[in-house]
């Protein structure tokens, strides 16, 4: 009875691994189009003037801005650190020393279960972070350069592939059609998704707003409160932004111009919930006048890969996934 149990176990993990493989099999088209995305983002960036820089995987403290995640953490040495949901503190103190820097970059996000049935989210995936000196204006010029020199390279080297999937892509126009938060909480309310104002506009209201528009757009100027601590406040509104892909795909980019107030950034870290001890060593770099005005944003390669290829589950867009509440690979 124990041995034939055991043989059972033995055909069922078998069968599993056979499964892996012919999973990565199918997968080939949309990896040969995600490598060149890597390759086009790379490229797109170096003609820009950006340094690439290896990112970190753990540290004290990483962005607490998840819109509902944890962070993961481990023991480093008898001592407690968490895994980089996001690099965003240490791409700017890189970008204050260095200037115009990217990273390729892990982030692992404690989401909550229930977020795997969007098919957009993972727990586990990779960014395209960038951080650059200047006010946001900075950035969003350099994500929607960045995103057509992608989509353009991709159309002009993997038409093959592209084809075999049925997808067929538009090279967006520069620049970026642009609405603010005010104005997409009134469309989304035209569109029969009304949502909570000061709040992030949640995803089925992203969702219609997506569907409406025929090319990637901009929304900007989120209300106060609604976003990370490093995202400067003016007034009433944060100076952040995200780029948002057409066709029902969502959030393509966030980022922001930073906050470089000591003392705000604290308060901001309290509001939020957070011990300002775990974040001394940026802190003490903010009093210290070391941090620069910079603006940066990140490019979900999943999410990226995903709408470049016309897919439904972003499960697909990785050969290992890691899904909220799932087994990982």
């Amino acid at each position: 009875m124990v041995i034939g149990t055991s043989l059972s176990l033995k055909k069922k993990a078998l069968g599993k691994k056979r499964c892996f493989v012919d999973r990565l099999i199918k997968l080939k088209d949309i990896l040969e189009i995600q490598q060149a995305i890597i390759k086009a983002a790379r490229k797109s960036l170096e003609k820009l003037g950006f340094l690439e820089i290896i990112p970190p995987i753990l540290a004290t403290a990483t962005d607490p801005g998840l819109r509902g995640a944890k962070y993961f953490t481990v023991d480093f040495y008898g001592k407690r650190y968490k895994l980089m949901s996001s690099m965003i503190m240490h791409k700017i103190v890189a970008a204050s020393a260095l200037g115009k820097v990217f990273a390729i970059s892990p982030c692992l996000r404690k989401e909550k279960i229930k977020s795997a049935e969007t098919r957009r989210h993972l727990a586990e995936f990779w960014q395209i972070d960038v951080e650059t000196l200047g006010d946001r204006k900075e950035a969003m010029k350099v994500a929607e350069i960045l995103l057509r020199d992608v989509i353009k390279e991709v159309v002009k080297t993997k038409s093959t592939q592209l084809k075999k999937l049925g997808r067929r892509l538009k090279i967006p126009a520069l620049p970026f059609k642009r609405i603010t938060y005010k104005e997409a909480i009134k469309l989304a309310k035209k569109l029969g998704c009304g949502t909570d104002e000061k709040q992030e506009i949640p995803w089925e209201a992203e969702k219609a707003l997506s569907m409406h528009f025929k090319a990637p757009f901009f929304i900007v100027d989120y209300p106060k409160g609604s976003r990370g601590f490093y995202d400067k406040t003016v007034f009433s509104k944060q100076l952040s932004f995200d780029i948002i892909y057409p066709e029902g795909y969502g959030e393509a980019a966030s980022g922001s111009e930073r906050e470089i107030d000591p003392k705000l950034v604290v308060c901001k870290l309290r509001s939020a919930g957070e011990k300002p001890e775990e974040y001394k060593w940026f802190v003490d770099l903010l009093r210290e006048g070391k941090i620069k005005q910079t603006s940066g944003f990140g490019i979900g390669v999943e999410r990226l890969t995903k709408y470049i290829c016309g897919l439904k589950k972003i499960e697909d867009a990785t050969p290992f996934p890691k899904l909220p509440g799932g087994d990982a690979i």
